[in-house]
């Protein structure tokens, strides 16, 4: 295995600890010394010289559930210095997976995740059925990074329940004792944890609420039990606390948390948490709910995005605001300079203007359960609706919102919207926050950011694929929130926040921190710059599906067990990346 010298750059250790001048030494794999003027015969040098030296970045939530089956590279997420992504969250994932259920199971995939179906339906192999198997199939195709492996509650639902987990039937003793039997099976052949969602904002393609969604106390306590027999793994749940059912149902939605980590013998627990339009404070209400149970001593905590959670509109996205109206029904199936160049005739504009939206649930229509939602309310969307333009702007002004720039031109809002669609030849991207930014800044954010328990995470790399790119997530923190915001982090703590902290959530001993014996998972960031890139659609997905990704500068070097997996922001090829087995 080749050696390599990182030399003369300032070392972010992953522990929080100051920033120090050394050079690093790789040697078989592993960081074999750190310190002043090393050498090393026959190593390659890497000049770090005026760069910084990070642990490679631990993603925790990610969807390559069905990318893992065909893409070793793993974009966006090894263009963004991730050396180790975590997936099967929010309950769903393909294993374990009897093979009449195949269809099923993707069909919950691409409505929960915006995976195209005909994609993971070409893409996967399922050359398994059982988790264990799963891992091994995996782990049989290397790739630019190691992937850790969740047990889904969905999958397992299906597996042991059949129709009856779709009809969200409650589950028999019998069926909990097999469910759990199952996932002790799947911890002791190293699956990293378990997962369970619980948001009525996650829909199979068939518009159907997903299986776990209403799973009682007694199945998910059950199932948490197979935690008290493993010296290892962590739960992950995604929860709405049944908003839409009022306020007063939190406390009860939370307690579950609590009576889970318990009957996990005190596993850790993390929940995702952002800032909701239906209930503004909800975010508090969890980092208290945290909070409290931290003080009994238990090991929650909460998954934050270091930024808006949001979509990207536009007339080669999955999504865009006139994609219910009548007349742009009519000419969706045109070539996009073809439909570029009808909607500028004024004629059609004008008709155009005049409709409304036409109702998508239910007519086949790829997009976003809120869709009809946002549709419904394009006045409210557009406050919040922005050019994302050549230079990404994830936090900004009010006053560059659509809607102002409606009322400075004395046009409508429709209007604006549709004339921001048509630029750049129709290849222009709108940004829209759902979450996250409710103050129309990041300032709640930064609050979530440096709660004591908080997890920075929720790239959803992989996921929603026509609307979203945030697998770049890492690259933002260290970019916006380490180097250009005015109220940022210490650069040593963002580092802390996307390498050790995570590693130690995990129970990973191996990487995240550089010191000697650890696993060379590395990067060599240039700061000065470290960029973002606009997001471009491609079409390399199974069966000619399209995709959004998302590249950056800066990343003069990443390693990934100590083989050089990318230089100067593009990949190399090498493919070291094993699957994580805990």
């Amino acid at each position: 295995m080749t050696s390599f010298l990182l030399r003369g750059g300032r070392v972010i250790d992953g522990t929080g600890a100051d920033a120090f001048e050394a050079d690093v030494l790789v040697r078989d794999g592993l960081i074999a010394e750190v310190g002043r003027s090393l050498s090393c015969a026959g190593a390659e040098v890497i000049d770090a010289d005026g760069a910084f030296v990070t642990p490679g970045f631990i993603d925790l939530h990610c969807h390559y559930d069905g990318q893992v089956s065909w893409d070793e590279k793993l974009e966006p997420s090894s263009s963004h210095g991730v050396t180790t992504v975590i997936i099967g969250n929010c309950g769903v994932g393909f294993a374990p997976a009897r093979p009449g259920d195949h269809a099923r199971l993707i069909r919950l995939m691409e409505g929960v995740e915006d995976i195209p179906g005909s994609a993971l339906a070409e893409g996967i192999d399922f050359q398994w059925e059982s988790f264990p198997e799963f891992i091994e199939a995996i782990d049989r195709r290397h790739r630019t990074m190691d992937v850790g492996l969740q047990v889904p509650h969905d999958a397992l639902r299906f597996y042991v329940m059949g129709e009856r987990a779709e009809a969200q039937n409650a589950a028999t003793p019998e069926d909990i004792a097999e469910m759990s039997s199952l996932l002790s099976a799947a911890l002791r052949a190293g699956a990293v944890g378990f997962s369970t969602g619980r948001t009525e904002n996650h829909r199979s393609a068939d518009g159907k609420a997903t299986p776990a969604s209403e799973a009682s106390r007694a199945e998910l306590c059950g199932l948490a039990s197979a935690f008290a027999k493993s010296d290892h793994g962590v739960l992950q749940v995604v929860s709405d606390f049944d908003l839409d059912a009022g306020r007063a149902r939190f406390d009860g939605e939370f307690s579950l948390l609590i009576d889970m980590v318990e009957a996990a013998g005190g596993r850790p627990l993390s929940v995702s948490t952002m800032q909701r339009d239906a209930d503004t404070d909800q975010w508090k209400r969890i980092l208290s709910g945290i909070e409290r149970g931290v003080d009994r001593g238990l090991p929650l905590f909460a998954q934050v995005a270091p930024r808006g959670v949001g979509l990207m509109l536009g007339l080669t996205a999955t999504f865009h605001p006139f994609i219910g109206f009548p007349s742009y029904k009519a000419l969706a199936h045109l070539p996009l300079a073809e439909r570029v160049a009808r909607l500028r005739l004024p004629e059609l504009r004008d008709r155009l203007l005049a409709e409304s939206s036409e109702p998508l649930a239910g007519d086949g229509s790829p997009v976003p359960p809120l869709a009809d939602r946002l549709l419904s309310n394009l006045d409210f969307v557009a406050i919040r609706l922005f050019r994302l333009g050549e230079k990404p702007n994830y936090e900004p002004d009010p006053m560059q919102s659509l809607y102002a720039e409606a009322h400075g031109r004395g046009v409508s809002t429709l209007r604006a919207i549709y004339d921001a669609l048509l630029e750049d030849d129709g290849e222009s991207l709108l940004y829209f926050p759902i979450f996250n930014y409710g103050s129309m800044n990041l300032d709640t954010v930064k609050t979530m950011l440096e709660h004591p328990r908080a997890l920075w995470s929720l790239s959803d790399g992989g996921a929603h694929v026509g609307t979203v790119c945030d697998a770049g997530f890492s690259t933002y923190a260290l970019s916006h929130w380490g180097r250009d915001r005015a109220q940022r982090f210490p650069l040593e703590h963002v580092v802390h926040m996307l390498t050790g902290r995570n590693a130690n959530y995990l129970g990973l001993a191996d990487r995240g921190r550089i010191v000697v014996g650890s696993r060379a998972d590395l990067n060599v960031v240039d700061l000065d710059r470290l960029a973002l890139e606009p997001p471009r659609l491609v079409n390399d997905l199974p069966a000619g599906g399209r995709r959004f990704l998302q590249g950056a500068a800066g990343y003069i070097a990443t390693l990934v067990n100590g083989r050089l997996v990318a230089r100067n922001d593009r990949l190399t090829g090498e493919t070291p990346g094993r699957v994580l087995r805990m």
